[in-house]
């Protein structure tokens, strides 16, 4: 990026080096998945269109950010080349700083990646402070009664000028990065502490209650109701095929041993086509025979799972995320029950979805109608989707 599109204007660092240990899991917490997106993909967007944005990362995790960040360009987003971090926060800070300093900005914004709540009031907040002062951070009066102690109380702490700091704090560029050198390895716990070991005046600025850091499990379980898609949109589908020779049919992306086989220009599982249809009606996207025309040569003998990726992508696309998956398989034979668990993994598997996402039922019609004479099967599905 050519350094005068920073130059006089505000950059963000993004601190996101840290293993976000205590909040469990298999990756580090602003890697966790909420609401469709990663942690850190949230509070990315919060900085859209504002200027360029570094984030600092642990140089192990480079897949995991390039993930992550994958969408980023399409949110108006000027992101640099990820920095390596160091072994505190206060280094990671300053590695970041130091890969700014060729842009030149007037002002920055250093934000922790696990903080992905901030609104754009408090970020402007933040940034007109500067106007005013060398630097300058979010923060929240402390209102609740504060106790000394450990097992037992030993005294009651006066709240009158406490505040609770949060992110983003912001800085005058050239007055924090000479900070930040002359505080080397003091350890020091946030940017406003390096600010004041160096004599900046430190404003305070009105953050915002909900503007929480994720830390732990539970706080991962809350984000991902504030971070998900809020409009909830149901689809139903319902397909048919009937049976012909064979010896096995496709149900649910599950090759199943039978006496015969489903007839159909793919490969005819009634149970993906049905989920197809169900996904396609949440999102008001018309049906699988126009997205996938039993027309076009193309789709002859085609493996069913692709159509249900289709249908996942579209949702995506939509900034939306597939809530709950519900299909009842309508036959007097095959037996469904030994391979259900198997076809709600593959279901779960193609979607990238939870497998506790994925309902599979069967039932027959005690002998009547086309089912019950094993002339066909049929499937009818619900999908659960939530939209922003």
């Amino acid at each position: 990026m050519p350094a005068e599109r920073a130059q006089g204007g505000v950059a963000v660092l993004i601190v996101a080096a840290g293993r976000g240990e205590r909040a469990g899991g298999d990756v580090p917490k602003q890697y966790q998945v909420a609401g469709g997106r990663t942690i850190l993909a949230h509070t990315l967007r919060c900085f859209a269109s504002l200027g360029p944005v570094c984030v600092v990362i642990d140089p192990a995790h480079r897949t995991l950010y390039d993930a992550a960040t994958a969408e980023a360009a399409a949110h108006g987003l000027d992101l640099l080349p990820p920095v390596a971090g160091g072994a505190t926060r206060q280094d990671s800070v300053r590695a970041g700083l130091e890969a700014l300093a060729e842009h030149r900005p007037a002002k920055v914004l250093i934000h922790d990646a696990a903080r992905p709540y901030v609104g754009p009031d408090v970020i402007g907040r933040v940034i007109a402070a500067l106007d005013a002062q060398a630097a300058a951070i979010a923060a929240v009066p402390v209102t609740d009664t504060l106790k000394q102690g450990r097992e037992v109380v030993t005294g009651t702490v006066p709240r009158d000028g406490l505040w609770r700091a949060q992110t983003p704090q912001g800085f005058r560029f050239d007055d924090i990065l000479a900070a930040h050198r002359g505080a080397a390895g003091l350890g020091l716990t946030d940017d406003a502490a390096v600010a004041e070991h160096a004599g900046l005046a430190v404003a305070l600025v009105l953050g915002a209650e909900d503007n929480d850091k994720v830390t732990t499990a539970d706080d991962l379980i809350r984000a991902q109701g504030r971070l998900g898609p809020s409009r909830v949109r149901v689809g139903t589908g319902y397909d048919v095929h009937r049976l012909g020779p064979g010896d096995g049919v496709m149900l649910c992306g599950i090759h199943v041993p039978h006496s015969g086989g489903l007839v159909g220009h793919s490969d005819a599982d009634v149970g993906l086509h049905a989920l197809v249809d169900a996904i396609l009606g949440g999102l008001g996207q018309g049906d699988i025979g126009q997205h996938f025309p039993p027309s076009n040569p193309r789709w002859k003998g085609a493996d069913s799972a692709q159509f249900l990726e289709h249908a996942g992508h579209l949702v995506t696309q939509a900034g939306g995320v597939i809530d709950h998956l519900d299909v009842t398989l309508i036959c007097e034979r095959p037996k469904v029950g030994p391979h259900r668990e198997a076809m709600r993994q593959r279901i779960a598997q193609i979607l990238g979805l939870d497998v506790a996402q994925v309902s599979v039922k069967a039932t027959t019609t005690e002998g009547l109608g086309f089912t019950g004479r094993e002339e066909g099967i049929a499937a009818q599905a619900a999908a659960t989707l939530r939209l922003p």
